[in-house]
């Protein structure tokens, strides 16, 4: 909090808008295989007070689903984990912050994209967004920081367009127009998977009444890190690899990236982790 407080001005200065992470992590369900539940609910209503007193304006909250299987994600694991991220988002709302959903279903296992994208529809539309709804929150105060649909990481992969299509589908179907925007996470793509996926969704010729943009942490910054590697004589080429993901992933929001950021540049490192916690 100290640093929001401290770095206020240079904040507003660079137009800079700070949020914070506020859910305590992953843990198992009790007597459930390997299916998880989010924990820090308690005393968020007052950390949110401070955060917000201390500058921030957003919050973000992981909700995570990591079994795709004939009875998984189980109903008790879409029910825990959405009411959380409900109850997450209208505890910010009450205190002064946007919340970002980020609802996570981890890419382990064979199943093909259809079956993802089945998946995505019956938890965006059964679990989240009812309970948004039975919770009061309001979406029109929220954003939306889902995983693309995509085969999961023993399937076959296939291309940047059948992602779009499948992805912008289940939105279509399932998010109010209402909701001000969809940040994707990269969800074990690498980077430039990540930037090509998200261009051929906008490129599309179809109703979407949400902005489609990236909500990216490895994917802005693997090959940066990679490029440093704590070197001081590598700072000038790890800042250049940043500046040229970066602006691939503002030209993919209008649906005009060229492919330009890869060249030369190792961008296809998996950057997928089994079962990926934080």
């Amino acid at each position: 909090m100290a640093a929001f407080e401290e770095n206020s001005e240079w904040q507003a200065v660079c137009g800079v808008v700070p949020g914070i992470k506020v859910d305590k992590g992953i843990v198992d369900l009790a007597d459930i295989d390997g299916e998880t539940t989010t924990q820090g609910l308690d005393g968020l209503a007052q950390r949110c007070q401070q955060y917000y007193n201390a500058g921030a304006q957003f919050a973000k909250w992981r909700a995570m689903l990591n079994n795709i299987g004939p009875t998984e994600p189980s109903p008790l694991a879409i029910l825990e984990n959405e009411n959380g991220l409900a109850r997450y988002a209208i505890i910010c709302q009450d205190n002064g912050l946007v919340p970002i959903l980020e609802l996570e279903i981890l890419v382990d296992g064979p199943n093909d994209i259809k079956k993802c994208a089945a998946v995505m529809e019956i938890v965006l539309f059964d679990a989240v967004y009812k309970a948004l709804s039975d919770h009061h929150v309001l979406l029109e105060g929220t954003l939306l920081k889902p995983n693309m649909v995509t085969p999961r990481s023993k399937a076959p992969k296939t291309t940047p367009q059948e992602i779009a299509k499948y992805t912008v589908q289940a939105l279509q179907r399932m998010i109010p127009p209402v909701v001000p925007g969809v940040m994707f996470l990269l969800g074990g793509q690498n980077e430039e998977e990540a930037t090509l996926n998200l261009n051929a969704m906008n490129e599309l010729d179809t109703k979407k009444p949400w902005p489609l943009s990236f909500s990216f942490g490895r994917a802005l910054q693997a090959n940066t890190w990679k490029t440093w590697a704590g070197k001081k004589e590598n700072i000038p080429t790890a800042q250049a690899a940043l500046l040229a993901r970066c602006k691939a992933n503002s030209e993919v929001v209008l649906g005009k990236y060229a492919g330009d950021a890869a060249k030369g540049v190792d961008t296809d490192e998996l950057l997928h982790v089994a079962n990926y916690k934080y």
